[in-house]
């Protein structure tokens, strides 16, 4: 069973950008929130990483605050 995944962005992070286009090249599905719009969106990313910067990336039950590609392919088990 593939694992979850959520991003929390903003338009303006760069690294942002770098995470989502890791998932296209990989084909990994995601779901994205732009918390500089969405507060609601803001206010669960706050909670569960303890922090305002962005990217904050859930992947099942685990969470991956900024863009760190080694981690991300351990956890969606990319080689």
């Amino acid at each position: 069973m593939e694992k979850q995944v959520t991003i929390y962005t903003t338009p303006t992070c760069h690294y942002c950008h770098m995470a989502k286009e890791f998932f296209q090249e990989n084909n990994v599905e995601y779901t994205e929130h732009d918390v500089a719009k969405d507060m609601k969106a803001r206010e669960e990313m706050v909670q569960m990483s303890g922090q305002m910067g962005v990217p904050v990336i859930q992947v099942g039950d685990e969470i991956i605050v900024g863009f760190n590609k080694e981690a991300l392919q351990e956890m969606l088990g990319i080689k």
